[in-house]
């Protein structure tokens, strides 16, 4: 994960401090037109971003939790985020997992695929997937 961070560090845009990453992060998920919500991640440390190869970073201070309450739904998250965030859409995700019933699933993408922007559709690495109205995590 380090290997990947600092290869795609070169032309990155670089923030610490929670308020401020935290800010930059929904201003990304917007600009991709993704859910503002999707990476509610806590006590964030550095969040960084590669407008180039869209890499993105999320470190945090330790793991965290959220509950999307429309869906019913708890994602963890670990303390370093990545993904590569393009329009729509978002993958080789890691460091995010969804709890399924008692086990925690990691999730490799999302992606808006729908004409009318309505449903985001999440996937695994294994190839299974599930899809919630886009408006669940705009909270």
């Amino acid at each position: 994960m380090a290997q990947l961070i600092e290869s795609n560090r070169a032309g990155a845009e670089v923030f610490t401090g929670h308020n401020v990453c935290k800010q930059k992060v929904i201003d990304i998920l917007a600009q991709k037109h993704l859910p503002r919500a999707l990476l509610s991640v806590g006590d964030i440390e550095e969040f960084g971003y590669n407008p180039t190869s869209g890499f993105l970073w999320i470190k945090s201070k330790k793991d965290s939790t959220h509950n999307f309450k429309k869906i019913g739904k708890t994602v963890s998250y670990a303390k370093e985020v990545t993904a590569f965030v393009h329009d729509k859409k978002m993958t080789n995700l890691s460091g995010v997992k969804v709890k399924e019933l008692m086990i925690w699933i990691p999730l490799s993408g999302m992606a808006i695929e729908d004409a009318e922007g309505k449903k985001l559709s999440f996937s695994t690495a294994v190839g299974a997937g599930k899809t919630f109205p886009v408006d669940s995590f705009e909270e």
